[in-house]
């Protein structure tokens, strides 16, 4: 595969997705390149806003399978992973497997389930694999969660922990629509398809043999000049040395912006990646690994403020835009 078949698969899995959620089309762009990279995605958003829509409509257009799995208070780990049942016709015990053995999994509302159940899905979202009973099965590939939070109606949910933040590459808001036209283009795409779930009528634009592929190759045909490395990791630092920071983003978060800013060097048509690919993600891959000091929190200040300076205090490395 070659950059420029790659580059034209993934305008044709956008174009596809934006047919059928008729939203933000940058968001549908970064849950791509976040998702050829196995990154996991976090919505915070307000209900009715087409996060379900979006993750069904990209497990059909990459032709995926895709699984939703919606939280509660009274979800238990063997509801996401699965348990063994004792057959009497057989006299042995038989796995049956849960949901999370698929490839786009949908967690809604992830924060109301319990800390027991969220950390069952913590490690599948990091390791690739689950431990039911004592036994260790991997997951298939390609696997990655898109998950979503209400940012309203705090009373019965647990919210996530810094450790499992930090499993999610991107965290994004999708937004109202953006202009009464938006808005309208909505309304008018359901009476066009005169059912709720449009999705079924998508056709794959890819499979996963296809989708692997896209995977392996900005794995490992995407240049990333030193520079460029030296310019993430001196971003991150200077994000985590913030007089303002608790705790700022980890290595991990590190490794996540590299991952990420090759995707989308990828998908704009080029096998190099350039300081400005870096910027366009490091707010929604750093700004949710960032913990305040308390009275920072207080006053108001923000993950993205401390992004921000950071990017505004770090070199921009000019050589290598150019040096693929």
């Amino acid at each position: 595969m070659s950059v420029e078949e790659l580059a034209s698969l993934a305008t044709e899995i956008v174009e596809a997705v934006s047919e059928v959620y008729i939203g933000n089309r940058a968001v549908v762009e970064r849950t791509l390149a976040a998702s050829l990279v196995n990154g996991n995605v976090l919505f915070e958003d307000h209900p009715g806003l087409g996060k379900t829509l979006l993750a069904k409509a990209f497990g059909r257009a990459l032709g995926l399978e895709y699984r939703r799995i919606q939280f509660t208070p009274d979800l238990l780990p063997a509801d996401i992973i699965g348990t063994k049942v004792w057959r009497q016709n057989t006299g042995a015990f038989e796995l049956v497997r849960g949901p999370i053995f698929t490839n786009v999994l949908l967690a809604d509302e992830i924060n109301r389930a319990p800390p027991k159940t969220q950390s069952a899905l913590l490690e599948a979202m990091e390791e690739r694999h689950v431990t039911v009973e004592g036994e260790t099965l991997k997951l298939g590939e390609p696997f990655f969660v898109i998950a979503t939070q209400n940012p309203l109606e705090f009373e019965g949910t647990y919210p996530l922990p810094e450790a499992q933040l930090d499993r999610f590459a991107l965290k994004m808001s999708v937004g109202y629509p953006r202009t009464l036209e938006d808005e309208m283009a909505i309304l008018e795409a359901r009476l066009r398809w005169a059912k709720d779930d449009p999705t079924t009528d998508m056709r794959p634009v890819t499979d996963r043999g296809t989708f692997l592929e896209m995977q392996r190759f900005i794995e490992h045909s995407v240049y990333i000049h030193p520079d460029v490395i030296r310019y993430i990791a001196e971003l991150v630092r200077n994000a985590r040395e913030d007089e303002r920071v608790e705790a700022g983003p980890s290595p991990r978060g590190a490794l996540t912006l590299l991952k990420v800013s090759k995707a989308n060097a990828a998908l704009s048509g080029r096998d190099f990646v350039i300081p400005d690919d870096v910027k366009e993600y490091a707010f929604d891959a750093l700004a949710h690994r960032v913990v305040l000091k308390p009275e920072h929190a207080f006053e108001g200040v923000s993950g993205a403020e401390v992004v921000e300076r950071a990017l505004r205090n770090t070199h921009v490395p000019k050589e290598a835009e150019n040096d693929g």
